[in-house]
């Protein structure tokens, strides 16, 4: 990182630079800090996470702590082990056809026979990218897991894997988030990570929010399986949702846009743990780097779809600045 284009604030450099030193005074502030919290994580060490301010001071807030995996609160009560299954699939190749286990709940409706019905491409430069036809549609993504029997390089465990690019925080009119390498079209960029909890903390949480419309900016609901027919009593009912506003990954600073250049899709990676499945973003296109991230937080609902053609009280107003921006968030 070019300390001269994004200079960082005195106590942020000395952590950069005395990390590992002995330094009584340095132990004090190292827990509470967020650079030290990104050395702890084992995706640091190839695609680091960074956080640049080019012309303030200000840093995230200390109360905010910065996360790689969900945190699970009281209620939230996932499978047990025993229920929890992998494919036994004896090569990557078999993780691609409809005999996969992981890959049961795929709709195959409209595909050829014999045809890939994996989410992912397979070889090229694409390697790893959703397919087109995928990012093109709302579909959820099926994976293969650490109980499978397939090897690690299987092409159906792309989140699996992990983030495989640098992400950088940095200042906007509040802050935003980027990456300093190119993403292509079809990228995994991250996943949305929070505190997982149930319907009535979330809605407990909104009530004793100043602004509940605000809080809604860091709770997604995992509602894409939710089904009052559904086998699973877990998905008859209201759905578990993901609190990130003091407890996050990167991808919490994600902004929104009416034109955006990511897309947020449901992946499932143990079909035991349907209710918690991740909340993953693709790139919807090609993104040099440094150029803002931005998804549709409204899920590209236009307001006329939700009956909104003038301002109503309470409603939030968008300042995205697209050119087909509809004006309002919510």
């Amino acid at each position: 990182m070019n300390l001269n284009v994004y200079p960082l604030v005195p106590m942020q450099l000395a952590h950069s630079l005395n990390h590992d030193k002995d330094d009584p005074y340095l132990a004090k502030e190292r827990n509470p800090c967020h650079w030290c919290r990104f050395q702890q994580w084992e995706s640091n060490k190839m695609f680091p996470v960074s956080i640049v301010n080019k012309e303030t001071n200000d840093t995230i807030d200390n109360n905010f702590v910065f996360i790689e995996k969900n945190i699970i609160r009281e209620g939230v009560e996932l499978a047990d082990e025993e229920f929890q299954a992998g494919c036994e699939c004896a090569s990557s190749y078999n993780c691609m056809k409809g005999g996969c286990y992981c890959l049961e709940d795929v709709d195959i409706s409209g595909k050829m026979e014999n045809l890939s019905i994996n989410a992912y491409h397979v070889v090229g430069r694409r390697k790893g990218c959703l397919r087109g036809e995928m990012l093109r549609s709302r579909m959820p993504i099926y994976e293969c897991n650490k109980q499978c029997n397939c090897p690690e390089d299987c092409p159906n465990k792309v989140v699996s894997r992990g983030r495989q690019i640098p992400l950088q925080i940095f200042r906007t009119v509040t802050r935003g988030l980027r990456s300093t390498e190119d993403i292509k079209k079809g990228q995994f960029v991250g996943s949305y990570v929070g505190e997982l909890i149930t319907a009535e903390e979330a809605n407990r949480r909104r009530a004793q929010s100043t602004k509940s419309q605000k809080k809604d900016v860091y709770l997604f609901a995992l509602d894409k399986f939710t089904d009052p027919n559904s086998s699973d009593e877990r998905l008859r009912g209201e759905p578990y949702e993901i609190d990130g506003e003091y407890f996050a990954g990167p991808t919490r600073f994600i902004n929104h846009s009416c034109e955006p250049n990511l897309r947020i899709f449901a992946v499932v990676r143990d079909l035991a743990n349907k209710p918690f499945h991740d909340l993953c973003f693709f790139a919807l296109k090609e993104i040099p780097r440094f150029t803002e991230l931005t998804f549709d937080y409204a899920g590209g609902v236009r307001g006329e779809e939700k009956g909104i053609d003038r301002m109503q009280e309470g409603m939030t107003r968008c300042l995205c600045g697209s050119k087909n921006c509809r004006n309002w968030l919510w």
